[in-house]
């Protein structure tokens, strides 16, 4: 729970970001945001959400 609320928080700092430097419009971030509202709810769901839970395990296992 604690990273899906972390990686949440960092994407909405990209667009917000995004929004105020590089000139994306608030009407696109909308649409951004309704389209992930309608994949969370779609059958692709499970699968994006274990291959963000790869990605994220592969990122904590680099050692630096």
């Amino acid at each position: 729970m604690a990273l899906s609320i972390s990686a949440v928080v960092l994407m909405l700092i990209i667009v917000v970001l995004l929004v105020r430097k590089s000139g994306l419009k608030a009407g696109h971030a909308v649409v951004c945001v309704l389209l992930g509202f309608f994949l969370a709810g779609s059958s692709v769901a499970p699968t994006i959400r274990e291959l963000t839970n790869n990605v994220a395990g592969m990122l904590g296992d680099i050692k630096f």
